[in-house]
């Protein structure tokens, strides 16, 4: 059975309006106050400042994370989550066999320019 597709959007009213930005992962550590196992992320997002993230990354290790561009989304609003303000949205994609929500992050395949806008 196919699955269901949302309906069509339109660029400027969804994907235009999202501020998409690349960063530098600049620490990792255990996030104690979750329900699930996850990373406190710190990315230097260039112009855009260091911000922090919560994410369910758990399957790479701090070493592997460390240094790597990532994809962030800069404009959501905070959210608390397990006791630490998650400043942007680290963007993934479901980590092979995991359980739902357990991500590895999008990554460039080249050195992009820190706080370069995904297009």
């Amino acid at each position: 059975m196919a699955q269901e597709i949302k309906p069509i959007v339109s660029k400027e009213d969804t994907f235009d309006r999202l501020e998409i930005r690349i960063g530098r992962i600049i620490s990792v550590e255990p996030a104690a106050g979750t329900a699930k196992a996850s990373y406190v992320i710190r990315a230097d997002f260039g112009k855009f400042g260091i911000r922090k993230s919560v994410g369910r990354v758990t399957h790479h290790s701090v070493e592997e994370l460390n240094g790597k561009q990532i994809l962030g989304i800069l404009n959501f609003e905070p959210r608390e989550i397990g006791g630490v303000v998650s400043e942007f949205l680290c963007l993934g994609v479901q980590y092979p066999k995991a359980e739902s929500g357990e991500a590895t992050p999008i990554t460039p395949m080249v050195e992009a320019k820190i706080g370069g806008k995904l297009f």
